[in-house]
């Protein structure tokens, strides 16, 4: 019998408003409000409402056979919050079937595995914390940001506790090896893998809707048929996608959600298939070999690399300009600031640099504010110029900046001083012309 792991990717980021040369160190407010309110509106009514909605009942209609697993990022959660808080309702609604399973990532979609390993402790932490606030769970299984991974990073989250990570079925990484089996890591297998069909997934997520694809229309029969003719041996398949695929990418009108309900409740009746959360996977299947990843992969792409977010000069100055800070940040207690620093570490900032063009449509098509890379770089850069001119009031660089937070800090209070005694000597004024036009009546 095979497995089919169904899991959904869900993230937004706070996308930064245009901020000019002139602002820095003349306002601290960095976050275009309006865009992301309206694409987060916009993507809760056409995606991750109608989808819950259609989850859940199928949940009940076929009465827990039906699984699924999401990887919520913090910020998306954090603009659930601020613009469709009954979206969060809805993610507890289905985390109370016992059908759901919630991965554990990075908080920010960060890159932070990549460059900064006490960071990246620290985002997944926060991450998790939020994850069982909200749904009661602990997650279990990892899947980092842009499914990037490598032996050595694999090493690492399984010291941080996890038993199983998600990645991509590269190519590069398999070659003649299938992706429907569970793998362990190479350098520690203690760590089980997860590698996910990309081409399965990706029928879904960029394909579905395509009139020109040989395959269209697909349909729930003609999709199950294709799992069934997989060779028998191969026992998990595991289709992962951005869940906004679901009436974004791919439209209502499409089809898509009949497609899913019709798939899931073929699957379920078919006597070789069953759904199975990553973590049920983990424990009821045996790991075929290890898997070799000695060079970083990612979902991205037909390269499956790091290019899209650190391919040119531009994205790694701006990536090794963050990171310097973080070292600094782990001292700073500035709530606003910690905030700030969190945001500046997503990975969509990046991806906004990128000047490749995607053969296949990316796994980040998060809507992109800005007309080229240049541009969206040198926004970044303002931003970060911002950030660090507060930083360093707060948690200076070296002995200068020490004296000049100093000096800062002491012409603040004299200009609150000045502005209080002003405010004293106006009103003693005020009283004063009071105090006269009542004597001279």
């Amino acid at each position: 019998m095979k497995s089919i792991c169904l899991l959904f990717q869900v993230h937004q980021p706070f996308r930064h408003r245009r901020y000019r040369f002139f602002d820095i160190g003349n306002d601290h407010y960095y976050y275009d409000d309006y865009s992301n309110d309206a694409i987060m509106r916009r993507v809760a009514d056409q995606s991750y409402l109608p989808g819950n909605k259609l989850l859940l009942e199928l949940i009940d209609k076929l009465q827990g056979k039906f699984k699924v697993a999401f990887s919520i990022t913090g910020t998306a959660i954090e603009q659930f919050e601020l613009y469709a808080p009954e979206v969060i309702d809805s993610f507890r609604d289905l985390a109370k079937t016992g059908c759901v399973e919630f991965l554990s990532e990075t908080y920010s979609h960060s890159l932070s595995s990549l460059k900064d390993l006490d960071t990246f402790k620290e985002q997944v932490k926060l991450h998790d914390e939020r994850i069982f606030g909200l749904f009661g769970q602990k997650p279990r299984v990892f899947r980092n940001t842009e499914m990037i991974y490598s032996n050595e990073i694999g090493e690492l989250i399984s010291k941080l506790g996890y038993s199983a990570v998600l990645t991509e079925g590269a190519r590069q990484v398999l070659g003649w090896k299938s992706p429907n089996f569970l793998y362990v890591n190479a350098v520690n297998p203690r760590l089980k893998v997860l590698m996910r069909n990309f081409k399965l997934s990706d029928d879904l997520a960029f394909r579905f809707s395509n009139g020109n694809w040989l395959e269209h229309p697909l349909t729930a029969e003609k999709y199950i048929g294709w799992l069934t003719k997989l060779d028998k041996k191969e026992e998990l398949i595991n289709l992962f996608l951005s869940y906004d695929a679901l009436g974004g990418r791919q439209p209502a009108e499409s089809g898509i959600f009949d497609f899913l309900e019709a798939f899931a409740v073929k699957a379920v009746a078919h006597k070789d298939l069953t759904f199975t959360t990553p973590s049920e996977a983990v424990e009821r299947l045996q790991p075929v070999s290890a898997v070799n990843v000695p060079e970083t992969v990612s979902w991205a792409d037909e390269e499956r690399d790091l290019t899209a977010w650190l391919g040119n000069g531009m994205q790694r100055e701006a990536f090794n300009k963050l990171y310097d800070l973080s070292k600094r940040m782990q001292r700073c207690n500035d709530k606003k600031l910690i905030k700030d620093w969190n945001y500046l570490q997503e990975s969509d900032h990046f991806y906004y640099m990128s000047t490749k063009h995607s053969l296949d449509g990316s796994s980040n098509r998060s809507e992109n504010p800005f007309d080229s890379p240049y541009e969206a770089f040198i926004n970044y850069m303002n931003v970060l110029s911002d950030f660090k001119i507060r930083l360093n009031a707060v948690v200076p660089e070296n002995e200068t900046e020490t004296e000049l937070a100093m000096l800062h800090r002491i012409i603040e209070e004299k200009d609150e001083r000045l502005k209080k005694l002003e405010a004293d000597l106006n009103r003693l004024q005020q009283a004063k012309k009071a105090g006269k036009r009542k004597v001279s009546k």
